[in-house]
């Protein structure tokens, strides 16, 4: 009987209760008294994907900051001020419990997680400590990280797009984007609008220019696949699992909104000679418990941003610890997010690398202040030691990137937010667009493929 086996048998796993805090800032002897919320704030830094960062401000000269979901809605956030304004911003715990219910799966986690993330900064600096003390023992100083890389059809420039992140940042981990537009065109690729054997040689052949650029001591994965099939899932796992593809990981196979999700992911698990993995959109435990329990993935792919921010994370990436399933983090936000992800990871056992998807934005570290730059040596990050989570941001430079997304009633820099000091609707809510799904994003400035820096949407 293998791991996995022993603990689906074992009598009341899937009550047991998982990891709490390590330290319990709302019970330390060294804390302030009548320490309150007062506020919540927002401002969206116009990027690849937008990133919506918070402030959630406190009686006491102290305040926490957090990140929504990248390309999420700020409000999403916001909307949670009537549940957090005179609350002790140190009940960690007691505050995200009462909060579940304003949450969910997709960007409607964002808000619950950037709040977490906010209260750890907030309950970090009041101890002096880092954001990862409160969480639990550091078991790693450094974060691996792995570089997406956006499709192109033509297998040169795909390929080069690769090396180059390589070779700049000195990645050991890489995904690439094996989107249904790189074949649609391509004689017998789709049958049914599924990928047949000849399109899945097709995908194959940028897997293998990609190879020929980085090597195969270049841990590589892959994802975007469009609509399959458990029995397509399994023939792409046997076609990437082939010795000059060679992936680590195909990801998302089918969505987690699919009917039977759990049920195809598990058969598709079982039978394919690539490992899979899964899912940035999922939120919370009960999110990931059956994914997990019913071995439907071979590793959790959390996005700290939905998935329920340090708290939440840790507590799904134990219970897949506990299944022998290793943790990989999507992130595609700003270094606020990052940084926090940072500080969860550096807690968890059987972790293997983190998404950095601002690998053309030069401007991108330039957001914060406090640790060391560049923040990616190495292919890593460092763990920061600053009380909390160890960034601030560089308000000028933020305020140089700004964006004015049209769902919120007043845009800005932390501007006061006097709409959401009564509870909104949730569905009130979605139909204004205050909270919502996945936004378009419009220009960012950010390097093209030849090395200039451009302010546009299409320059990729």
């Amino acid at each position: 009987m293998n791991r996995r086996e022993f603990l689906q048998r074992a009598t009341g796993l899937a009550g047991m209760a998982l990891t709490g805090l390590a330290i319990n800032p709302a019970r330390t002897w060294s804390r302030p008294t009548r320490l309150k919320i007062t506020d919540i704030r927002g401002c969206t830094v116009a990027s690849n994907y937008d990133y919506p960062i918070i402030k959630i401000y406190t009686n006491q000269d102290l305040y926490g900051l957090g990140e929504v979901r990248d390309a999420g809605h700020l409000g999403q956030a916001l909307i949670l001020k009537p549940y957090l304004v005179g609350k002790d911003p140190l009940d960690i715990e007691g505050i995200m419990e009462s909060l579940r219910p304003y949450s969910g799966h997709g960007r409607f986690g964002g808000g619950f997680s950037g709040v977490d993330m906010a209260l750890f900064d907030i309950a970090g600096k009041v101890l002096g400590v880092p954001a990862y003390r409160i969480l639990g023992e550091k078991v790693r100083d450094k974060i691996p990280i792995y570089g997406d890389t956006n499709a192109s059809q033509d297998l040169e420039v795909f390929a080069r797009r690769t090396k180059i992140r390589v070779e700049t940042w000195r990645l050991r981990h890489l995904k690439m984007d094996l989107v249904p537009r790189l074949i649609r065109d391509k004689p017998g690729a789709f049958e049914d609008g599924l990928p047949t054997d000849k399109g899945l040689e097709y995908w194959g052949e940028y897997v293998e220019a990609v190879r020929d650029a980085v090597g195969y001591d270049i841990s590589l994965g892959a994802d975007h696949f469009g609509r399959m099939t458990v029995d397509s899932g399994v023939r792409l796992g046997a076609a990437m699992a082939k010795p000059r593809r060679k992936l680590a990981y195909i990801e998302d196979v089918i969505p987690y909104s699919a009917p039977d999700a759990v049920d195809l992911m598990r058969q598709i698990t079982e039978k394919s000679l690539t490992p899979t993995l899964g899912y940035e959109d999922l939120f919370g435990r009960s999110g990931f418990q059956p994914f997990i329990s019913e071995g439907a993935v071979s590793m959790i792919h959390p996005d700290m941003e939905t998935s329920g921010g340090l708290l939440e994370t840790k507590r799904i990436a134990d219970l897949a610890y506990r299944y022998g399933l290793k943790t990989m983090f999507h992130h595609a936000g700003s270094p606020i997010g990052a940084m926090a992800s940072v500080h969860c990871a550096c807690t968890i056992r059987d972790f293997v690398c983190m998404e950095n998807h601002a690998m053309d934005i030069p401007w991108w570290q330039d957001l914060v202040t406090g640790p060391a730059k560049p923040l990616i040596q190495d292919g890593h990050y460092t763990v920061p030691e600053r009380p909390g989570l160890g960034v601030e941001l560089n308000d000028e430079v933020v305020q140089k990137y700004l964006r004015e997304p049209k769902y919120l009633h007043k845009a800005g820099y932390f501007e006061p937010t006097p709409e959401f000091d009564q509870p909104i609707d949730w569905q009130e809510a979605i139909k204004k667009r205050i909270i919502g799904g996945y936004t378009v994003r419009g220009p960012w400035v950010h390097l093209d493929e030849e090395g200039n820096l451009v302010n546009r949407a299409d320059g990729r």
